[in-house]
């Protein structure tokens, strides 16, 4: 289907596509403001959504509404536009994180955003065991392109480098179960039988690693009675580190759209994907998760992937609770 008129079904199209990107904690921190005499969607910040102990800079809120940036930019091409996007455009506006102008018909439809705009449906966060099936290398490659085209890293690390990152997460995980304010948070978005449209239903809940060799983040900590049964995980887990040259919001932002291209791209090959961001959350072990002799130089994300089941999907706010209106 093409159409290149924006109105309300090509709008609920592109909205509904953007809010189905992935976020920390699925908080959906995004909120967008269609600005109808020049064709252009805003995407801005919802900081009522916000992380703070987890993310007091809004690194993580950057790299997710870079995230549903990229959705929306697949939609777009989907329909049949040209999107011109534009990150951070107005320095006297903080919140508004990108704008993308609509009123432009694509000349030719790139290869592939079809599947990448199908991916959209069938992208999720994957907390249960891969097989050990390894992912092929031609595919590994195609990764680390399509993060290299949205000016991101993507580095594959070897075993030994691995098995420290992984080291470097176990050791966020157990910061992040003993710091009251990340407990206290990281609680707050579990929904159990309630219909409130963001945060992760108990039942998207994994276990963990009866191994102990993948710290999987464990949301029940401070709950044992809620624990899954303990798991069989890979023995080698495919880890993929995304980073960025340099660390201002415009890198996070980028980092966003690599993400997202990156697991829509695996989505396309069957392959799947869970975030392992807990060492992200403690500055020194972030710093610490780096490789000094590759640039770019800081991590923004690791990326587990392997091959699993699709898993369901995490409940996603409406169109009309994300959808300004531009008179406000």
């Amino acid at each position: 289907m093409t159409t290149l008129t924006l109105d309300a079904a090509a709008l609920e199209k592109l909205v509904s596509a953007a809010v189905a990107a992935p976020s920390l904690h699925n908080s959906q921190p995004w909120r967008f403001r269609l600005q109808p005499e020049t064709s252009t969607l805003e995407v801005r910040a919802a900081r009522e959504r916000a992380v703070p102990a987890a993310d007091p800079q809004g690194r993580a809120m950057h790299i997710s509404v870079g995230a549903a940036l990229l959705n929306l930019r697949v939609a777009a091409r989907h329909l049949g536009w040209a999107p011109d996007v534009r990150l951070l455009p107005d320095p006297a506006e903080p919140d508004l994180f990108a704008a993308v102008r609509l009123d432009a018909p694509a000349p030719v439809r790139l290869p592939g955003t079809d599947q990448l705009y199908e991916a959209v449906w069938h992208r999720h966060t994957i907390r249960m065991p891969f097989t050990e099936d390894p992912v092929p290398p031609a595919v590994l490659d195609e990764l680390v392109t399509v993060a290299r085209a949205e000016d991101a890293l993507l580095h594959l690390p070897g075993h030994d480098e691995t098995a420290r990152l992984l080291e470097l997460t176990a050791e966020g995980e157990r910061r992040n179960t003993t710091d009251q304010a990340q407990l206290t948070e990281s609680r707050h978005w579990i929904r159990s039988g309630d219909a409130v449209p963001y945060g992760i239903p108990a039942t998207a809940l994994g276990p963990q690693d009866r191994a102990g060799r993948l710290p999987m983040r464990d949301f029940a900590a401070i709950r044992p009675a809620e624990h899954r049964t303990p798991a069989t995980f890979e023995r080698e887990p495919r880890i993929a580190v995304l980073a960025t040259d340099r660390d201002g919001p415009v890198d996070w932002l980028r980092a966003g759209l690599a993400l997202e291209h990156v697991l829509l791209t695996a989505t396309v090959h069957g392959v799947r994907a869970s975030l392992l961001h807990q060492a992200m959350e403690w500055p020194y072990l972030r710093w610490a998760a780096r490789e000094p002799h590759l640039r770019p130089g800081h991590v923004q994300m690791l990326i587990r992937l392997g091959y699993g089941p699709e898993g369901a999907p995490t409940p996603r706010l409406a169109t009309a609770d994300v959808l300004e209106d531009p008179e406000v």
